[in-house]
């Protein structure tokens, strides 16, 4: 797809605008309400999808079934950053009506990277045909990785401290206390940082960290840097409402690791085809539409079997906790 400079600029302050007016609506700290995040979540899938649409009007149908193919993709990978975010507010013990304004500018600062790292992802894929089989061969691994993760202990996900966030904190004294949303105060003279910009930082330099398999993954998917980087935007800007949304629910997708290394696995192969393919080897090509299938159909297969899984461990519970109270103590006959 050919995308002149205009429609590169047009693009970008249509985004901020829309930034702008989600951060200007909840501007003020407060706590949301499970209304608010559903509103909001369904505005930034609707202006999705209308993008989506917009491309198969002014575009052509390809540009549109990757736009919706990678944006479904990266949507799921963000669903599972949130079990990281829920775990660093947890650690720097963030006030609930700071959350929303933590998690904006922690995705900011994650569009801005992500927008850098695809640029460079898009040159290297544009000089370098190789880099498919690298791209591939990483997917490939990072699935069969997650899939070892999900066999392992199901103990609770841990979080470090980045070396950059490290960084931060050497340089700058630090305050260990809320003081509203400001980032710096001055207290006796010296100008201290406040934990809400420790953690904003966090968030956002967190989710770089994911971008090295989401990234690849889209790449997979279409090599348009415009169509990269929409369905990166769409698909964060919507991440903060998800997490207030959907932030009970986490635990009970308890089979989304599989289906993501499913995804991710899936991903990897058709790059690697696609490499082979543009070195002259006779090997089958998986289309838009097939991948799109794919994604979505696992997807709901991995949804439906985790909300199963889960009602079934919590009645198991319930059938224990009677047998449990029923059961004399120590210094019963």
């Amino acid at each position: 797809m050919d995308v002149s400079l205009t429609l590169w600029v047009l693009t970008i302050v249509g985004l901020c605008a829309l930034i702008g007016t989600d951060f200007f609506v909840g501007r003020k700290p407060h706590e949301v309400t499970l209304k608010e995040a559903g509103t909001w979540t369904i505005i930034w899938i609707v202006l999705a999808g209308l993008f989506g649409v917009g491309l198969l009007i002014w575009g052509d149908g390809q540009a549109s079934g990757e736009f919706f193919a990678g944006y479904v993709t990266e949507k799921s990978l963000s669903v599972d950053n949130l079990f990281i975010f829920v775990i660093i507010m947890s650690k720097f013990a963030v006030p609930v009506q700071y959350q929303a304004r933590v998690l904006m500018v922690g995705v900011l600062i994650a569009l801005v990277m992500r927008a850098a790292f695809i640029a460079a992802g898009a040159a290297l894929i544009a000089s370098f045909s190789w880099v498919f089989y690298i791209f591939g061969a990483f997917l490939i691994y990072t699935a069969w990785k997650l899939i070892q993760e999900a066999k392992g202990d199901d103990e609770e996900e841990e979080w470090e401290e980045n070396r950059l966030l490290k960084l931060v904190e050497r340089r700058f004294a630090a305050t260990d206390k809320y003081h509203g949303t400001k980032l710096f105060i001055t207290e006796n003279g010296k100008r201290l940082m406040t934990p809400m910009l420790i953690v904003m930082l966090a968030i956002g330099t967190t989710d770089l960290l994911f971008a090295l398999d989401s990234i690849p993954a889209i790449f997979g998917l279409t090599q348009d840097p415009y169509i990269v980087f929409t369905a990166n935007a769409f698909a964060l800007m919507g991440l903060r409402q998800l997490y207030f949304l959907i932030g009970g629910l986490l635990k009970k997708l308890v089979h989304l690791s599989y289906g993501l290394s499913a995804i991710l696995g899936f991903i990897g192969v058709k790059l690697v085809l696609h490499a082979l393919h543009e070195n002259g080897v006779h090997v089958p090509e998986i289309s838009t539409a097939i991948s799109l299938s794919v994604i979505g159909g696992v997807l709901v297969i991995t949804t439906i079997t985790s909300l199963r899984a889960s009602r079934r461990l919590e009645a198991e519970k319930k059938e224990e906790q009677p047998a449990e109270a029923g059961q004399p103590g120590k210094g019963e006959d």
